[in-house]
């Protein structure tokens, strides 16, 4: 099994002991996501329309950092904190997968990594096939 290991350069990757992003034979794996910019800091705090697109950006970067396209994506799961932002998270993620269509979750939690953060991304794609 061969493993390619996909990273942003974050402190936190080395410190939690994660990967932005796993690529394992023909799967491309990518940790939950929010929206940050090239510095670490949160993007829009607050702002689910501006989050998610960032969000994607970078879970999209990360499958083609991996050898991937967005058209190889097969899951995404989507962390809200409030579940009113159902259609605007949506409605971003359409503007990203609409002609993919990957199985998709969408729940609401209570919180995520920081109160500037209201909407994390995951996602797996399937290269090759």
């Amino acid at each position: 099994m061969e493993r390619n290991r996909v990273s942003t350069g974050t402190e936190w990757e080395p410190k939690v002991g994660y990967s932005r992003a796993i690529a394992v034979d023909d799967r491309i794996l990518v940790s939950g996501t929010t929206a940050t910019d090239e510095d670490g800091d949160p993007v829009a705090p607050g702002d689910p329309e501006r989050q998610t697109r960032r969000a994607l950006e970078i879970v999209v970067d990360a499958i083609e950092d991996a050898g991937g396209r967005r058209e190889d994506v097969v899951r995404t799961r989507m962390y809200v904190v409030d579940a009113d932002d159902w259609e605007t998270v949506g409605e971003v993620h359409g503007e990203f997968f609409g002609d993919v269509r990957p199985a998709s979750t969408m729940v609401e939690v209570s919180s995520l990594i920081g109160p500037e953060y209201v909407v994390e991304v995951e996602a797996e794609a399937v290269v090759g096939g």
